[in-house]
């Protein structure tokens, strides 16, 4: 696993209403903490299994809340 990045901010912005399940909002709030993540990352830093991680990321992609960004999933601005 590579070393995560850090964000000089010390505030996460507000998780989006839209969110409902626990799981999206856990991956959403990693994703906005570190930057972005792979796949594998979410499955081991979050202990997720990879079809459950795909799904989050599918649905939070859906809604147009994370982005594709080369091999990471990254909080779509």
């Amino acid at each position: 696993m590579r070393s995560q990045k850090h964000r000089s901010a010390t505030q996460v912005d507000p998780v989006p209403d839209d969110l409902e399940s626990a799981r999206a909002k856990l991956v959403y709030i990693y994703l906005e903490v570190t930057g972005g993540a792979t796949i594998e990352e979410l499955g081991e830093v979050l202990a997720m299994k990879k079809i459950n991680s795909l799904s989050v990321l599918h649905s939070l992609s859906s809604a147009g809340h994370v982005e594709r960004s080369g091999s990471e999933y990254v909080v779509a601005n």
